[in-house]
């Protein structure tokens, strides 16, 4: 027993003995640390981003309609894909079964675009008058091939469930810019398809502190639930109980010796600061009419995804480090035609002038933006090729993705498929690599930027990755 009569939980014996995590209250108290016990926070090297925002277009993109043209399926139309080109790579549960793989030609045109001749399909328009500011990344590949590991691998570095994601690891890294607000923010499109479902541990800390966490804004007049206070509680007497629950906490830690007591203060302290700076923040009505324009007047819709590019901006504007968009509905095994043009119209503009926004207020020199999704289509189509209604499966294999602002190497193309598009042909770049050159445009060492649990310390990038230099300016 303790002196105050608590027990030492398992946690806290592990704390007191030779991992040494009781010096994560030093973390909770000062902000986050660099692997070493104790050791305070800092960049190993100078950044060349200060803050992140990734447009994740959950389901799956088809490169065939947007960023990577493949003339060869066009010619081939309706023939079958080739053994040697497929070779033992595996199918989904999906096609699996198919006797026939005919190929799909692209039903979109495709133009160059800028100084750069950027290649864009016809249906991101908005996206593509900037080609000059982006890094497209044609050689991606991933091991997952179903939904739900591929984003959770993207979004925390592992296929398996419960590590912190990349925010949570930003957040950990940078720390907060902004006491009022959260260092990672999560906006969810409300006017996308719901094909795949989104889990809160995507956005998670998994075993890093509980202040890392992100936190999704809703839209509305609430946007954080459970934010306001209940009627007859005034913002005094909230204060006063903040100060309470400190006062137990400490005594609590002091006792115990777990670092998750003072994480839970914090994240009570930060709730209470955010009771004004979250509906400030949320609230668009002070934007003037140019922003609309430049957003289009579905910005005006709180949750849309038009509105969460403009939110993102001005989170991002007063110091949040990580914002983070998921939108749904790019999962198309069917009807691919109809509903890629309709996802496209419904994100292209807004993406585009979230880029002009932060480039004329000076933040997108150093504001890192991705764009892309958890896996790429495939050359071969799934569904009924002649009515027209056909669509393209999961393929992990090769897939692609943009970058812009801080740090980025702009109107460049890095990678090159084959002219099936079903192989990567050049400059592969592996989700552990995005991820390691993310964090070496704000400033970290992926190698370096640790966690001890469970007997090891963790990274990011597990144990693999590396920074690619050609993505860099």
């Amino acid at each position: 027993m303790t002196p105050l009569g608590y027990e030492l939980g398992r946690r806290a014996f592990l704390g007191h003995g030779a991992l040494g995590l009781g010096s994560l209250a030093l973390h909770a108290l000062g902000g986050p640390r660099d692997g070493g016990a104790g050791e305070l926070p800092r960049p190993h090297f100078a950044p060349r981003a200060k803050r992140v925002v990734y447009l994740f277009q959950a389901g799956g993109p088809s490169p065939f309609e947007t960023f990577d043209p493949k003339p060869l399926l066009r010619q081939r139309h309706g023939e079958q894909l080739p053994p040697s080109v497929r070779g033992q790579q595996r199918l989904t549960g999906m096609s699996g079964f198919q006797t026939n793989l005919p190929l799909a030609g692209s039903f979109v045109d495709f133009r160059r675009y800028g100084g750069s001749g950027l290649e864009v399909s016809e249906l991101l328009p908005h996206t593509a008058a900037l080609a000059d500011r982006l890094c497209v990344v044609r050689s991606l590949w991933t091991e997952a091939i179903n939904h739900d590991p591929a984003i959770t691998f993207f979004c925390s570095g592992s296929q398996i469930s419960g590590r912190p994601s990349m925010g949570a690891w930003a957040s950990y890294g940078l720390g907060s810019e902004n006491a009022n607000l959260p260092a990672f923010v999560v906006l969810v499109s409300k006017d996308a398809p719901r094909d795949q479902p989104l889990y809160a541990r995507l956005w998670g800390t998994g075993f890093l502190p509980a202040e890392h966490q992100g936190v999704q804004l809703l839209p509305g007049s609430s946007p954080v639930l459970f934010l306001g206070n209940p009627s007859g509680v005034t913002a005094d007497m909230r204060r006063a109980q903040i100060a309470a629950l400190r006062d137990l906490h400490d005594d609590q830690f002091a006792a115990v010796g777990d670092p998750a007591i003072l994480a839970r203060t914090l994240q009570a302290e930060l709730a209470f600061r955010m009771q004004s700076s979250v509906p400030e923040v949320a609230d668009l009505s002070s934007e003037p009419e140019s922003v609309f324009e430049l957003y289009g007047e579905r910005a005006r819709d709180a949750g849309s995804y038009a509105a969460n590019c403009l939110l993102a901006r001005r989170l991002l504007e007063r110091g949040v480090r990580f914002v983070q968009l998921f939108h749904q509905g790019w999962d198309q095994h069917g009807n691919l035609p109809r509903d890629i043009t309709r996802q496209c119209g419904a994100t292209d503009r807004a993406t585009a002038a979230l880029l002009c926004d932060l480039e004329r207020r000076g933040l997108l020199a150093d504001t890192l933006v991705v764009w892309g999704g958890e896996f790429g289509r495939t050359a071969y189509c799934q569904g009924r090729l002649t009515a027209g209604d056909y669509g393209r499966d999961h393929h992990p294999r090769c897939f692609t993705i943009w970058l812009a602002g801080g740090g980025i190497r702009a109107g460049h193309v890095h990678g090159r498929t084959d002219d099936f598009g079903y192989n990567i042909a050049d400059g592969a770049v592996h989700v552990h690599d995005l991820h390691a050159t993310m964090l070496h445009l704000l400033g970290f060492d992926h190698e370096r930027l640790t966690f001890p649990h469970q007997g090891r310390d963790f990274r990011l990038t597990d144990v693999a990755g590396r920074v690619v230099p050609e993505l860099l300016a």
